[in-house]
């Protein structure tokens, strides 16, 4: 089986390098040595319909969990907080863990320009995957990984051992990073967030990066690194990769009430709610009603404001749209604000956007910094 195992490692890594995820020799070498089956230990689970079923390695056997290894997809682990070995069936829910899929491990670590020597902050263990893709580049002595949940954090200390990986992990809140080992030349998060953590900044080093995902309560996402300056100010533009995490836990919206939609103020939209279909327009949405969660209802786009309870909500009318607005807020009213800039723009992708990142403010611009911004809920 160690045979066939390491041929999948070679035929995962082939495939990377074709869709053009992974570029970097030292990686694919990475990807070719670290084994994954290791680290999805011997259960995850796989949606079926509106659940999650879990599979265990002692049912499907050898041969098909190595397949299911070695594919380049994301195996979740962890559904509201039930991992699935403890799984008594399907489960509905969210998943709040799970093995990111191998290219795209690789491709955040060609994204944060991670070279041999560099000291690196990994904020998100998870499996210990991605920890040890790291250590086979780095060295163990290079790599501090900290991950939010005891569980995990336990599950990935022991696959890593397993493959022969001491790294430096922390069981914590990694928003927090961690001060002792810093300074670090990179973050890297495998996980989302809704603005950078100061600790990141401080932890990082004068002309190091910070790469992540940034997302929010609507779940749009855009992957961007940032560059600290000897000044203390980090900037970069997003790349334009449409890839997701999950936030981190401490970002993650709060419970809100059952949805009941409210007739409130109603006009007609300027704008087609169909642009919450296209990926940078989810995005320029999301940044101008940051505090609001995103749901469809039929054919309705629906935005919830969980602080204030404002609401908005869109219904078809002849050839256009209604727009039903209620609560101290007026949602709509700024994300169709942000979408006609977007729209007049040209509405270019997320290459087209940049962040900029001071001890007082964040905000995400298009076109230059001098440009459209809209600041980050901090």
């Amino acid at each position: 089986m160690s045979a066939e195992a390491a041929e999948l490692r070679r035929i995962l890594a082939a495939r990377a390098s074709e869709n053009g995820s992974l570029t970097d020799p030292a990686w694919r070498a990475a990807v070719e040595a670290v084994r994954r089956e290791v680290f999805l230990g011997g259960d995850v689970y796989q949606i079926n319909g509106p659940r999650w079923e879990p599979v265990h390695r002692a049912e499907v056997g050898e041969e098909e969990w190595l397949r299911l290894a070695y594919s380049d997809t994301t195996w979740v682990t962890q559904v509201d907080g039930v991992g699935a070995a403890d799984a008594l069936g399907p489960l509905a829910g969210r998943p709040t863990s799970s093995s990111t899929l191998p290219s795209l491990v690789v491709r955040m670590l060609e994204v944060a320009g991670v070279r041999d020597g560099d000291k690196v902050l990994e904020v998100g263990t998870g499996t210990g995957y991605s920890t040890a893709i790291l250590c086979h580049r780095l060295g163990e002595g290079n790599v501090t990984s900290v991950e939010y949940d005891a569980g995990l954090a336990k599950n990935a200390a022991e696959h890593l051992r397993a493959v022969g990986c001491s790294p430096t992990l922390v069981t914590g809140d990694g928003l927090q990073g961690y001060r002792e080992g810093a300074e670090y030349d990179a973050v890297v998060a495998t996980c989302a967030v809704r603005h950078i953590p100061h600790s990141w900044l401080w932890q990082v080093r004068d002309g190091g990066t910070i790469t992540t995902t940034l997302s929010g309560w609507m779940t749009a996402s855009g992957l961007i690194r940032l560059t600290l300056d000897d000044e203390g100010v980090a900037t970069g533009r997003f790349t334009g990769d449409t890839i997701s995490y999950m936030l981190a836990r401490p970002h993650e919206r709060p419970p809100r009430p059952t949805l009941v939609l409210r007739t409130g103020e109603a006009r007609a939209s300027r704008v087609d709610p169909g642009l919450f279909d296209d990926w940078t327009g989810h995005f320029v949405a999301q940044l101008a009603a940051p505090s609001a969660e995103f749901v469809t209802v039929a054919d309705s786009v629906v935005l919830v404001d969980v602080a204030t309870g404002s609401q908005t909500w869109t219904e078809p009318a002849g050839t256009g749209w209604t727009v039903h607005q209620s609560g101290p807020l007026r949602l709509w009213d700024q994300v169709e604000e942000a979408l006609l800039t977007w729209q007049a723009a040209g509405s270019p992708d997320q290459k087209a956007f940049g962040m900029t990142v001071t001890a007082e403010t964040q905000t995400v611009w298009l076109g230059d910094p001098d440009g459209p911004s809209w600041r980050l809920p901090m």
